[in-house]
């Protein structure tokens, strides 16, 4: 199940509101998110319910063990466990068939084919936090598991995040309270994300599928940059989008999640972007595994290594295929060279700065989209004036930006910045009081709502990105 769907926003989620609303205390409640997680969770993926139930119970285990006496040798286990399910899951038939191309065809081993569960790569991550920030002191055990299991499974963050520190929600899942205030952001917030997601990258999704689809000859100038572009629009709209419904959903129970993005676009070096693009991932890497591999601490040669260790999982936590191992190790690279100024983002013109910054990322998003390397290539080299596009690819490409295409696109472009909330502020300043300015906010949501329902009704084609991570 999707947020962006019919049987989502018309039946699951206003029985479990309403149903939570009404329960008179807080285990109820919770029995009932949990319950509701789970059916949200099967929904779409029935027989690896059992997997994410075996991963809440070892990690329970595991949260009780390193609260011991033998604590290394327990956490040692709990990364190995949970590493080497997401590794069985996600990547062993990537090792496998790259280890059968340089093997004789007669010693070639059988590929495992296993379908990727949905949302194991978050899932996995937020489990693994919570036992290694119990093991640091930095959380209480929990010993009642149901707690535990609803931090993990609890169905707004489940499937593609944001990562959530068990810390940062631990008192809320034992008491909370959502106020009207509460439900008012949160809807609000749920409104705005829904209406990135299925208004504006639904629309850049079929732009850049159509392109990215395209046969290597018509790939030229244009068709090249419309699909970079596009893809540049669809992935922050797409991710960014699913992060505001989950933290407005959170918010409509009690929660409250920290911010997964903050206007990654407007960077102006690649270290920059990363402090605002998937903020939850980035800070889970640094805490996890770049701190504990060192830091900074232990010389420039190693802290160079630790950083490269940290883009190379980055990359490889999206998926088992070399487009993301390069486009990890592509934005480390671009780290090194800023840290060293062999690229001098820290001087010089910012506006320069900000187009060098714009334009690496978007070059490393078509890697990140290309199915394979050599696709990649192709559609790089054709951005800077060396491909081998012919007029029909120029004529097909041009006949996918219809003039309602252009207008989502000059949208996405706006509501990428920072401008549409200063502006949303101003108004809110600028009215004769609170309940005005609120009133226009429910009322802009409530018609961005109605238009994504609209959207969904009509059309049948809504991806969903990160899924697949």
């Amino acid at each position: 199940m999707v947020f962006s769907s019919v049987t989502f926003l018309c039946i699951f989620f206003p029985i479990v509101f309403l149903l939570h609303a009404v329960l008179p205390n807080g285990r109820a409640r919770n029995a009932a998110l949990i319950l509701a997680s789970i059916l949200f969770y099967a929904y779409g993926e029935p027989v690896y319910v059992i997997l994410l139930l075996v991963s809440v119970i070892f990690n329970y285990l595991f949260g009780l063990g390193v609260a011991g006496e033998r604590k290394k040798g327990v956490l040692t286990m709990a990364v190995i466990v949970n590493i080497g399910l997401l590794f069985v899951f996600k990547y062993a038939g990537f090792f496998v068939t790259s280890l059968n191309s340089v093997l004789p065809a007669k010693s070639a081993l059988p590929v495992p084919k296993l379908s990727l569960p949905i949302g194991i790569s978050f899932y996995t991550f937020q489990a693994l936090s919570y036992v290694i920030d119990v093991y640091r002191g930095k959380a209480e055990v929990q010993r009642n598991f149901f707690r535990l299991l609803l931090y993990v499974s609890f169905f707004p963050q489940l499937i593609a995040g944001p990562i959530v520190k068990y810390h940062d929600i631990e008192n809320e899942i034992r008491t909370r309270n959502a106020t009207v205030d509460d439900i008012f952001s949160g809807l609000t917030r749920f409104s705005i994300g829904l209406g990135k997601k299925v208004l504006i990258a639904n629309t850049m999704a079929y732009v850049a599928d159509a392109v990215f689809a395209m046969p290597k000859s018509y790939i030229g100038l244009l068709a090249s940059w419309v699909a970079a572009i596009a893809y540049l629009m669809q992935i922050y709209f797409d991710f960014s989008g699913y992060s505001d419904m989950a933290i407005g959903l959170g918010r409509m129970f009690g929660f409250h999640f920290q911010e997964n993005f903050n206007y990654p676009y407007i960077a102006d070096s690649i270290r920059e972007f990363w402090r605002r693009w998937h903020i939850s991932l980035s800070t889970w890497f640094r805490d996890y595994l770049y701190i504990p591999l060192g830091g900074n601490r232990k010389g420039k040669a190693r802290t160079i290594l630790n950083k490269y260790i940290v883009f190379f999982c980055t990359g490889f936590w999206h998926g088992a295929n070399w487009t993301f191992l390069v486009w990890g190790l592509f934005h480390g690279t671009l780290q090194m060279a800023e840290e060293k100024e062999w690229i001098p983002v820290h001087r010089g013109w910012k506006v320069f700065n900000h187009i060098y910054a714009l334009l690496m990322v978007t070059i490393g998003f078509v890697v990140f989209r290309a199915d394979t390397l050599s696709q990649a290539g192709t559609m790089i080299a054709a951005m800077f004036g060396f491909g081998a596009g012919t007029g029909f690819g120029m004529v097909k490409t041009a006949a996918i930006l219809s003039p309602y295409v252009i207008v989502v696109m000059l949208c996405a472009f706006v509501g990428c910045t920072p401008l549409p909330r200063k502006m949303a502020l101003r108004i809110q300043e600028k009215s004769s009081g609170r309940s005005l300015g609120e009133f226009a906010s429910m009322a802009l949501s409530m018609a961005i709502l109605v238009l994504a329902l609209m959207a969904l009704a009509a059309e049948s084609y809504n991806p969903f990105i990160y899924f697949r991570f």
